[in-house]
């Protein structure tokens, strides 16, 4: 019998070995966790678009969304360890769910990091009929209000959302939360001015800013976005230290392959550095991540640290969903 034992668990790993060494033979999915159209999706296509060609296969993009993400990230988490089902997540859904939502599942434990992938500061925009011409215009305009001010967010937890916490904390304004299935849907009531502001990712507004159809006042950032350098930013517009970065990345269930792990990390890093990729990200906003910061252990310590600061503020805020 206990020959038998080893002779079976031999095989499976060899199995294993094998199925990482002829990985991928069939097109792989990326859950994006929130709507078409929105900054993720936006993000996870051209990368996607590109990593095909390093892995020989389609990678095809699901967008599950609900509940901040934390369903498309739950839809990832319960797919086989076989490399073929990818999370793609971000700040919101792969640190700040997990001190908001009852998951089912744990961030850390039950992913295996890929990458970290490009980033972008926040923007505070709003509607058109807002008269604000100037950050400091804006924040007196919001708390001149007798009723709180409409914040569009893609739901509790979301980049948005933290945002607009964030932004209660260093202004003192209170916001009335308007939760969407993702920021693509927000910012369209946003151009349609049914709700007054969006604490919004950089790529998922600046096209609508740049036409004209919604009013930017600062990014959440020390230094200017290079593709809208007439944008100042929080520090110049009058908002010092409201600094945040919406940084994104890829996962797979726990205990996919290393081999595999290395394969998905080899193509990501390689859509990265293709210039006619980086043309594409930069033109939504989107920053590079560090050469030395591109590896699967970089992005584990990363998520680490990230739930070590945001953790607390928004425990404090007690929002909590069931």
């Amino acid at each position: 019998m206990r020959r038998l034992v080893l002779a079976v668990l031999a095989m499976l790993a060899l199995t294993g070995t094998v199925s990482a060494e002829t990985y991928p033979a069939h097109p792989i999915t990326i859950v994006v966790p929130f709507a078409a159209g929105g900054p993720s999706d936006a993000m996870a296509r051209i990368l996607g678009e590109r990593m095909k060609q390093s892995l020989g296969e389609v990678l095809l993009i699901e967008n599950v969304t609900g509940a901040g993400g934390s369903i498309g990230v739950g839809r990832a988490v319960r797919s086989a360890p076989d490399g073929y089902t990818i999370s793609f997540g971000h700040l919101g859904t792969h640190v700040a769910n997990g001190a908001i939502y009852k998951l089912g599942y744990d961030l850390v434990t039950d992913l295996e990091p890929v990458v970290l992938l490009p980033s972008n500061p926040m923007i505070i925009v709003s509607k058109n009929a807002v008269p604000a011409k100037s950050l400091k215009e804006l924040l007196e305009w919001l708390k001149s209000r007798p009723a709180p001010p409409t914040a569009g967010t893609a739901g509790a937890g979301s980049g948005s959302h933290i945002a607009g916490l964030y932004f209660e904390n260093v202004s003192g304004i209170k916001l009335q939360y308007v939760p969407y299935r993702g920021t693509g849907p927000a910012l369209n009531d946003l151009v349609a001015g049914q709700i007054d502001i969006i604490v919004d990712q950089t790529s998922n507004s600046i096209n609508q800013v740049r036409a004209g159809n919604i009013r930017a006042y600062a990014v959440t950032d020390s230094k200017r976005v290079a593709n809208a350098p007439d944008v100042p930013t929080v520090d110049e517009a009058g908002l010092p230290g409201f600094h945040m970065t919406l940084w994104s990345g890829l996962w797979v269930p726990k205990g996919t392959p290393k081999q595999i792990v290395a394969k998905l990390n080899a193509a990501a890093v390689e859509a990265m550095a293709d210039p006619a990729v980086q043309k594409q990200l930069e033109n939504l906003g989107l920053q590079m991540p560090p050469k030395d910061q591109l590896t699967p252990e970089a992005l584990g310590a990363w998520q680490k640290a990230e739930i070590a600061k945001w953790w607390p503020m928004i425990k404090a805020a007690n929002v909590k969903v069931d």
